[in-house]
Formats: C-alpha cells, sequence, structure tokens
C-alpha cells in the first residue's frame, strides 16, 4: 500500500545517513533552530518590564531637605502635550470630544468598573507651566530661606510661614515623581489630556506672594491667570475640573475671581468674608488641607515616653493678639493667664520657637486652638502630631478631610460662648475622666499619620487623603461641566443651593 511505502522505502528509513549518529544529532540540532526561530518571529516583542516600586523608601518630612533633593534631581521639563489655544475654538471642541470617547470607553468597552468618578485611581493631568511659575519660585525659596531676618508685618518668619502653607509642592512633587518612587495608587498621572478627569495647576502662589515685590508678583500673577485660562481644556470646562492651590488666604487675590469655578485646595473656608469673597470657596466645590506642622512628629515611641511627662493640663504658644475671630485668644488669656496647670506663651514660628512649642506640647494633656487670623491655625494640626489633645475653640472652623475623619474621637470643639465664661473651661477639661482622655490620646496616635506630609507620599498621609476626598467630588464636576456645555440663553445659568446650615461648633459628646 501507498501507506506502508514511506515506513519500509530504502531511501528514508533504511538510508545510511539516518543510521549516522552524528547526522541524526545535526538533524535535531537543525530542528531545534529552526523551532526558536519560527516561535521568536511569531511571537509578540516582550515590553519592559514595569518599574518595581521602592518597598523599603526613606520618607522625608522635612520641607527644606525634600526641596533640596527635589531641586538635585529635577529640572524644568518640556515634553508632554500642554496646547496654547493657537487654534481657537475647534481646539476646544477636539478636546472636548477626544474626552468624551475617553470617557465613554471606559463606560462601556471596559465593563463600567472604571467609570471616571466612580472609582479609583483619579487620572490627573500637570500641566507643564513655564519655569518662572514653578521651579524658578522654588529656587527663589532655595536661595533666600537662610535670611532670617524676613518678616511678615505680624512678625512671623516668612519662610516658615511658607513651610506652613507648602501643601502646592508636596502634591506636585508627588505627582510628578517616577513610578518607581511613587507609593500612592489612588492618583495617578496622566500625559493626554483626553485622558484626565483632572488637571493640577502647578503654580507657587504662597512663594511669590511673600518673597516678590508687590507689583512683581501681581504681574505673574496675571501672566498665570492668561497662562492657565489660554488652555483649550481650562476653555472646555470653564476650570470647573482644575486643581489650584490657594492654601495662604492672603495670596493670588488680585486674579482669584477668575478662577472661581476651580477647585481651590485651601486652609479653612473662612465663611466670614474676610479673606474670601461671597461664593468663592465653598465645601461642595474645595478642599481643605491641613497646615505643614511646625513640629517634629511624635511617634510611638514618643507618645510613650512623654505619657508620664504630661503633666500640664492647658498649653498654648503663638501669637496671642489675633485679628478677626482671632481676637478670642487676648481674651482667653485674661481669662487663663495665672492659673496653676496652664501655659499660655507669647512666641512665633522661628526654631526657638518650634523648640519651646514642642516641649511644651509633649508635656501637655490638652493643648489650646483657638482661632487665628482665619478660623483655621497651625496650632491644632502641630498639636495632633505632638500627641496632645486639641481645645478647638473657633466657631468658624471646618476642619481638612472631614469626610474621612471623626475629628470629635480626638479632639474637643467648645464655643467661644462657653470658653470665654469665667471658669467654665478648666472646670470642663478636669471634669474629663483618665479613660476619656486615653482614648483620645489613641485615637490621636491612629490619625496623626494623616497630617504628615513627605516625599514620597505615603498612603494615608494628607496628599492620598486630598485625592481621595477630591474623587467624591469627580461625578459633580462632570455634572457641571456638561450642563454648563448645554444650557441655552434662556437657562438659569447658575444651580445653587444657599441653604446650607451655618457651620456652629458645639462641645463634643463626652
Amino acid at each position: 500500500m501507498a501507506g506502508n511505502n514511506f515506513y519500509t522505502s530504502p531511501t528514508t528509513r533504511d538510508s545510511p545517513l539516518f543510521k549516522s549518529p552524528i547526522a541524526i544529532y545535526t538533524l535535531s540540532l537543525l530542528s531545534l533552530c529552526v523551532l526558536f526561530l519560527f516561535i521568536s518571529s511569531s511571537s509578540p516583542i516582550p515590553k519592559s518590564p514595569l518599574p518595581i516600586p521602592n518597598t523599603n523608601p526613606r520618607f522625608e518630612s522635612s520641607f527644606v531637605a525634600s526641596l533640596e533633593h527635589f531641586l538635585a534631581t529635577n529640572r524644568a521639563a518640556r515634553d508632554d502635550d500642554t496646547v496654547r489655544d493657537d487654534l481657537g475654538e475647534e481646539s476646544v471642541r477636539t478636546l472636548d470630544d477626544m474626552i468624551w470617547r475617553k470617557e465613554n470607553e471606559r463606560l462601556y468597552d471596559e465593563g463600567g468598573n472604571v467609570w471616571p468618578g466612580g472609582s479609583m485611581p483619579v487620572r490627573v493631568y500637570v500641566y507643564d507651566m513655564p519655569a518662572k511659575f514653578t521651579y524658578d519660585l522654588l529656587w527663589l525659596f532655595w536661595n533666600t530661606y537662610k535670611e532670617t531676618d524676613n518678616l511678615t508685618s505680624n512678625g512671623s518668619p516668612v519662610h516658615r510661614l511658607i513651610e506652613q502653607h507648602s501643601v502646592d509642592y508636596w502634591l506636585w512633587a508627588d505627582l510628578i515623581a517616577p513610578v518607581s518612587e511613587r507609593l500612592l495608587r489612588n492618583v495617578v498621572r496622566v500625559h493626554r489630556q483626553e485622558e484626565a478627569d483632572l488637571f493640577y495647576i502647578p503654580f507657587f502662589t504662597t512663594i511669590s506672594f511673600f518673597l516678590m515685590e508687590r507689583q512683581q508678583c501681581k504681574a505673574l500673577y496675571r501672566e498665570a491667570l492668561k497662562w492657565v485660562t489660554d488652555q483649550p481644556a481650562w476653555k472646555r470646562s470653564e476650570g470647573r475640573d482644575h486643581i489650584l492651590p490657594v492654601h495662604h488666604p492672603w495670596s493670588f487675590k488680585s486674579v482669584r475671581r477668575y478662577f472661581k469655578n476651580a477647585v481651590w485646595l485651601l486652609p479653612d473656608m473662612d465663611s466670614t468674608g474676610n479673606w474670601y469673597k461671597p461664593g468663592q470657596v465653598h465645601l461642595e466645590k474645595d478642599i481643605i488641607l491641613p497646615y505643614v506642622p511646625n513640629v517634629d512628629f511624635c511617634d510611638s515611641k514618643c507618645l510613650l515616653e512623654s505619657k508620664s511627662k504630661r503633666t500640664t493640663l492647658l498649653f498654648f504658644r503663638g501669637r496671642l493678639k489675633r485679628n478677626a475671630g482671632g481676637k478670642i485668644r487676648s481674651k482667653l488669656v485674661t481669662l487663663l493667664s495665672g492659673i496653676d496647670g496652664v501655659i499660655l506663651e507669647e512666641g512665633s514660628a522661628g526654631e526657638a520657637g518650634k523648640a519651646a512649642a514642642q516641649n511644651g506640647m509633649r508635656k501637655s494633656i490638652f493643648c489650646l486652638s483657638p482661632a487665628g487670623d482665619t478660623p483655621s491655625s497651625a496650632r491644632l494640626f502641630d498639636a495632633i502630631v505632638s500627641g496632645c489633645i486639641p481645645v478647638i475653640v473657633s466657631d468658624e472652623l471646618e476642619p481638612p478631610f472631614e469626610g474621612i475623619i471623626d475629628y470629635r474621637k480626638m479632639a474637643l470643639f467648645v464655643s467661644s460662648s462657653d470658653a470665654l465664661q469665667q471658669g467654665w473651661l478648666l472646670s470642663h477639661l478636669r471634669s474629663i475622666a483618665t479613660p476619656q482622655i486615653e482614648e483620645k490620646q489613641l485615637y490621636l496616635a491612629k490619625y496623626s499619620k494623616h497630617f504628615l506630609y513627605s516625599s514620597p507620599a505615603h498612603p494615608l498621609g494628607p496628599e492620598d487623603l486630598a485625592w481621595r476626598m477630591i474623587a467624591g467630588k469627580l461625578v459633580n464636576i462632570k455634572l457641571h461641566i456638561r450642563r454648563s456645555q448645554r444650557l441655552v440663553h434662556e437657562s438659569r445659568s447658575i444651580c445653587t443651593c444657599d441653604c446650607r446650615k451655618a457651620n456652629i461648633s458645639s462641645p463634643s459628646p463626652s
């Protein structure tokens, strides 16, 4: 049969060629080579491996030390797709269509599991602004921060004040860090605008306000205004999906009204109207971030060692005369001065002041946290990282991350009217039982990590919680963008709710 010829033919199996061991070895080797070439040519080229995150990072919480490393390893880049508005309205329409397509892909083609605003991570596009808005200002700080005679009108060291409000640096440094160095997974940087949920404006408003001549600073503000509002992404949303750090209440005032739709990163709300115009800031739109603490972080070992040393009942060190709501400070001094177990000291944020405040807080059970010129004060966050229970006397205070943190667990809220009653405050503090004090101290130890900025930014640190809070606003941001795009002339142009309840603090339950 024809089928049998293949196995019995003398020209195949019985051939001398197939009986030679050398020939068999050579043919086998050739076959393996051919098989390898076939597999190599048909398989896709493997991608470069993803960067492996640093699993044992060294956290740096000093602004000056972190900035020194940052400036030594980073340079102004020019490799992204930031677009100036050379094409007018056409570029806005093009970007809007690209964003719409990307959102539809995420909703339909990817099963809806990554719908923007409904899940993490948040995708952030970081504008590559000219160096005069970013790196030049950081260098300005670095080249002048040792000038200790540079003070504000109330005697506070300017550079220390900038450090307190350096949230713009910590967020930006984390966003632009190499992927292999970042630890946060709730926010990612994207390099295509159509992929972004949000747009970050990396302008250092506090440094420019304090370290530049007044008219020069205002001119830079106007340049930043034009640069940002020229961007198609800004025009598409009128700034509603843009993140703007304005953490010092004095900064950026001359052009704020043009940025009112953006998400502002603030130290507080100040609903009194002393620092922000009506309608500029509100909880539904903006994010409150903590000050950078002036004192060193008291870790678990420090808390254990200081526990037996906390013999002072109530401590405060800071400016005793303030404006607006901060006028309560001088009234409290009059009531509480000279009483056993109470220390109230005048002090500033310099090196000597830092050491004195840190020493006093670590020896105290309660730390007074009254309003400053604004409802918030650095004293609150110094107390938290020192393990000292904050006694908050600021009726208009809106603390950071309140959607995540329950401050009643670690602090006391006292109304101004109660605090100013003769003998009421100390009687209230002395009535709190030891188990309740110890419970608040435990929560202080647990929550304190939420207030420690660092590089790299650590999970559940303030940078991480900021993006978690912003993520909760995404759906509403997108709603208002689409609504503004479809309104006709006869429509109401503004959708607001003026029924928000006034902020009135009350004592926390004991």
